[in-house]
């Protein structure tokens, strides 16, 4: 299982790193590969590549504002929670998700 996301929070700061290390300790416990974009208040940190993009099962949004690049995501799966859920419950989240992409046994 390939996913990719963005984090983002309204002051761009806490929530927005929280939310980034909890999906991506639960993804390694699953055995997922992940790669987490975040954008706050000092910028866009650990860009997602196109390749990244193109070779995920699909795309987690954990995020409370408007971001930028939504646009890249088209034609993929996309998923987009408030970054408490990601935060209170990831593993559960992920296992969620990966069953609606119909891909929870891998």
């Amino acid at each position: 299982m390939k996913i990719v996301g963005v984090a983002a929070c309204t002051s761009g700061i806490a929530h927005t790193y929280i939310a980034k290390e909890k999906i991506i300790q639960a993804a390694k416990k699953l055995g997922y590969e992940i790669h987490i974009e975040t954008q706050g208040t000092i910028g866009t940190e650990d860009e997602l590549t196109t390749q990244e993009i193109s070779d995920a099962d699909f795309v987690l949004l954990a995020v409370d504002i408007k971001i930028s690049g939504k646009e890249r995501f088209e034609g993929k799966k996309v998923f987009e929670v408030p970054t408490n859920i990601v935060i209170k419950s990831p593993t559960k989240l992920l296992e969620t998700l990966a069953k609606k992409v119909g891909k929870g046994d891998e």
